[in-house]
């Protein structure tokens, strides 16, 4: 995973457009806020990368913890939500250091495909520590090994056309197939899991899940699960 970390704290360019990164963001806080029950909820964002849209997010819960472990970013994210004492941010290391069964909500999103199978795993089975009984995680984006990249292609240039920035879209695809982004991915890869394999992962780390109806964000290609502390263990 270090090697991703390098990268998005680096100034890259996923992102085709500032319209493009705003809505990104902003649909990506539209459906967390969907999974949270409760105004008082404590909710964990697992490596939550720029996390733009937080506000809102925190706006719907009690306290919100951003956790990010590129530290050029975990800068900016205590810069930019300073001001809001509903958002502390953390890095990974205290997130493996917090209390047991003190967190309602844990979303991970689109960061399972940078981690190792192990790395997801010590990952899991800290996430289930640290959940109350009644809690839950989101575990959203999640590559399936029988969808390329061409699906990837398709949803940027759907989600560009529906929001106004097909141009964009097209130029940065061109950019990207020329960026680090695109040489990173094709020398290391992207961790891909059919749903038997990430619902067995979950289970080996103490979890009941099933499949999300929809994925978290714009790529209806990509799943996402919605897990529960199993009883049995």
């Amino acid at each position: 995973m270090d090697d991703w970390i390098d990268y998005y704290d680096s100034t890259h360019t996923i992102y085709v457009s500032k319209l493009h990164r705003d809505l990104h963001f902003q649909i990506i806080a539209r459906d967390i806020i969907g999974y949270i029950t409760s105004p008082e909820a404590t909710v964990l964002d697992y490596a939550c990368g720029e996390a733009l849209s937080a506000g809102q997010v925190a706006a719907a819960c009690g306290k919100l913890i951003l956790a990010e472990p590129a530290p050029g970013v975990r800068g900016r994210l205590i810069a930019r939500f300073a001001p809001n004492t509903n958002i502390r941010v953390r890095s990974l290391d205290d997130v493996r250091t917090m209390h047991d069964q003190s967190i309602d909500l844990v979303i991970m999103n689109s960061v399972a495909q940078y981690m190792t199978a192990d790395e997801l795993d010590a990952a899991l089975r800290n996430i289930r520590r640290l959940l109350t009984p009644s809690g839950k995680l989101v575990l959203g984006d999640i590559l399936q090994p029988s969808v390329g990249m061409g699906r990837d292609v398709a949803a940027l240039l759907s989600f560009g056309l529906r929001h106004g920035f097909l141009k964009d879209a097209l130029v940065g695809l061109i950019s990207t197939a020329l960026s680090d982004y695109r040489h990173l991915r094709s020398r290391i890869g992207l961790q891909r899991y059919s749903e038997d394999e990430i619902t067995a992962k979950l289970k080996a780390a103490g979890f009941a899940a099933q499949r999300a109806n929809t994925n978290i964000g714009h790529n209806p290609w990509r799943m996402t699960f919605i897990a529960r502390p199993s009883l049995v263990r």
